[in-house]
């Protein structure tokens, strides 16, 4: 599926792709636009059943990270930086497992599902109930997650949030249905076969051991937390997020400062 996008930056530049989170659109990246677009050639995307894009028949990791890949190869990109927020992390890791790129930055989304089942678990009666239910449980979830978001930054999201039932239960079905087990062969399988350079910044703590958890799965990772900065921590300080993404791309080839 070719996604709805938005292309920025000259040609020619280091190719920069963006994936939001579940909810969000490629609006919830605007205020790292303009700056990114001054070095780089920037792909900001809209996920299936998200923002402008069309809604799909499937929405694991792999669909969304397959239309991604399609998107991307219709802007001619060939060697893309993935960065991917919340849901965005997941797909962008299913992305480098299928797919060239230079490196892979996830901002706050933790790989080991099976720790997301039982949060997500406690939930899942209201977020199947009737729409009412269901948009107040997304609601109460970001709240909590939201840290020291600026209020106009937060009412800036709420106004290009699309919380719809079907596609976020699609996206979390396998966490819901699948056991334990079979979550963690489903990342197994994904986090496997990423091998490009990996950097992970968690506002959130993800829980003990998980540092040591990801860089066993991926060895190419490097984890960091933010601690206090909550959910969207490279909106809660961008120019800090800039800092660091600028000293990660220029440890890659073909990046600025490379």
């Amino acid at each position: 599926m070719l996604l709805a996008h938005e292309l920025l930056g000259s040609a020619g530049a280091p190719e920069l792709v963006l994936v939001h989170g579940i909810t969000d659109s490629h609006e919830m990246w605007r205020p790292l636009l303009a700056p990114l677009a001054e070095t780089h050639r920037v792909l900001a995307v809209d996920l299936r059943g998200h923002g402008a894009s069309p809604d799909g028949d499937a929405y694991d990791p792999l669909s969304y990270a397959a239309d991604v890949v399609e998107t991307v190869r219709s802007a001619e990109f060939t060697d893309p930086l993935l960065v991917g927020h919340s849901l965005g992390g997941v797909v962008v890791s299913a992305y480098a497992a299928i797919a060239p790129c230079r490196g892979v930055v996830n901002i706050d989304q933790p790989l080991r599902l099976a720790g997301f089942k039982d949060g997500l678990a406690q939930l899942e009666p209201m977020l199947r109930a009737d729409d009412a239910t269901f948009q107040a449980a997304i609601t109460m979830m970001f709240t909590a997650m939201n840290g020291p978001l600026p209020a106009a930054e937060q009412a800036r999201l709420d106004a290009h949030q699309r919380a719809d039932q079907r596609v976020v239960l699609g996206t979390w079905a396998s966490v819901l249905e699948s056991t334990a087990e079979e979550l963690d062969a489903q990342v197994q399988a994904i986090g496997g076969a990423v091998t490009v350079p990996y950097l992970a910044i968690h506002g959130l703590d993800p829980g003990p051991g998980y540092a040591e958890w990801l860089t066993a799965l991926i060895p190419s990772a490097t984890y960091e937390e933010w601690p206090d900065h909550g959910h969207y921590l490279h909106l809660v300080h961008p120019a800090r997020f800039l800092s660091r993404l600028a000293a990660f791309e220029a440890t890659l080839s073909g990046g600025p400062g490379a």
